[in-house]
């Protein structure tokens, strides 16, 4: 069950955190897996996957540049001659009220969460259009309740869940199907980072005190946001189009 064999996947953002472990998973099923992200250490995502028997190949991009991801679809296509799953994964985060977030980081989040999506679904769809497919668009609890501090972040995650509606809609007719997947707090890199920066020398308690804020009592793993996005792209969940999917250890129904 939940094999990918001779299928081709691209994972924006995936050298890090979620799209790491969606590409580390998706090579063990057995897709090819084309990973996209800004930072040149991805590639040592690609090279752990092909030494430990996997496929994958490493595309440099700024996915907010519609012509970089225009060029690296189009090389993509050339080289593996199809694309059957999108996972749009890449995106920033950012802390601010509307009060306080300024023009120019409310673009930048918006640049890359929103329109790095669209420009993907864009230049992803005509091709996928030639045999079906699968896409989940990376979309998050901020779309769907109201979190604190997170004005532009939650703006552009609400815009995602609600491309991932439209698509699934518009697309029915040629075998796309699509979906999101909106995950609670997951324990990656960026959030040790985050901790660090902001919390130096409380780093274990405040992670203790975010971790608590899932009913569950933890953060999620990137490799339980991986299951699920395997799933969604396998042939087992061909009859699921047009939802979302929270997994965030009760966050959304059980704190409200």
């Amino acid at each position: 069950m939940f094999r990918l064999d001779n299928k081709t996947a691209i994972v924006t953002g995936g050298g890090s955190g979620i799209g790491k472990a969606i590409s580390i998973l998706f090579a063990q099923q057995g897709a090819t897996v084309c990973i996209i992200d800004i930072n040149d250490e991805s590639k040592n995502v690609a090279d752990e996957i092909n030494a430990g028997g996997g496929k994958s190949f490493f595309y440099k991009c700024n996915i907010s540049n519609q012509a970089e991801v225009k060029n690296v679809v189009a090389g993509i296509m050339q080289q593996h001659t199809a694309i059957d799953i999108l996972i749009n994964n890449a995106g920033i985060a950012h802390i601010g009220t509307a009060e306080n977030t300024s023009a120019e980081d409310f673009e930048r989040v918006l640049n890359v969460n929103v329109k790095g999506v669209y420009n993907c679904l864009h230049e992803v769809i005509p091709f996928m259009k030639q045999k079906g497919g699968s896409i989940v668009n990376m979309a998050s609890v901020a779309a769907l309740v109201g979190l604190v501090d997170r004005f532009a972040y939650s703006a552009t995650k609400g815009a995602v869940y609600a491309m991932t509606l439209s698509v699934a809609k518009d697309y029915l007719s040629h075998n796309i199907r699509c979906n999101s997947i909106s995950p609670g707090r997951v324990h990656t890199p960026f959030v040790d980072g985050f901790l660090a920066k902001n919390y130096p020398g409380k780093e274990a308690e405040m992670f203790d005190k975010l971790s608590k804020t899932q009913p569950i009592g933890r953060m999620g793993k990137p490799e339980e946001i991986a299951q699920l996005a395997l799933y969604l792209c396998s042939n087992e969940a061909s009859f699921i189009t047009g939802c979302d999917y929270p997994i965030d250890g009760g966050f959304v129904k059980l704190n409200t």
